[in-house]
């Protein structure tokens, strides 16, 4: 049977190792009672086309080119697509996967955010898809809290992810 996961799950989820979630900025703010909210440490324009085959190894994803925040730490974005990454590095455990919503905030200002799967045995900073569908733009700040992620325990443990993004941008 899956179940998602509730507060208290996830805080003992956050005392293992490796835990749940790392790097985050305020743990009181950002665990809730069904999920916990990841926030914004860089965003970037596409600038190349991608290319997805029916082959892993000929896959190629948009080049980005990083957007700078002001001083204050906020950036003004215009309608379009970006590339958001995460503060937070998730470590989810073979018998749990995620999938994450944007923010109610978000959504009533004209914006939305595109999520695929957390995969059971994922592990790495995620990127998301930003659409700004406001004709008059966003003004977002850095850290600010975008998507929440909501954990879903598995009817039994999994292999893992194993693809190319396991433990992408933790540098």
């Amino acid at each position: 049977m899956t179940t998602v996961l509730i507060k208290s799950d996830i805080h003992r989820l956050l005392r293992q190792e490796p835990p749940l979630v790392e790097g985050y900025i305020d743990l009181d703010q950002q665990v809730q009672p069904n999920g916990f909210d990841l926030t914004l440490r860089e965003i970037a324009l596409p600038q190349t086309a991608g290319r997805i085959t029916t082959s892993d190894h000929q896959r190629a994803v948009s080049q980005l080119a990083p957007l700078v925040f002001n001083g204050m730490g906020f950036i003004d974005l215009m309608p379009g697509a970006y590339i958001v990454t995460f503060n937070e590095v998730v470590n989810l455990p073979n018998n749990v996967m995620a999938l994450a919503r944007p923010r109610s905030s978000l959504l009533r200002s004209g914006v939305t955010v595109n999520t695929a799967v957390w995969d059971a045995g994922y592990s790495g900073r995620s990127q998301s898809l930003l659409v700004v569908y406001n004709t008059q733009g966003l003004r977002l700040q850095k850290n600010a809290r975008i998507v929440q992620l909501i954990f879903l325990q598995l009817s039994g443990e999994t292999e893992g992810y194993q693809g190319a993004y396991q433990g992408e941008n933790t540098d």
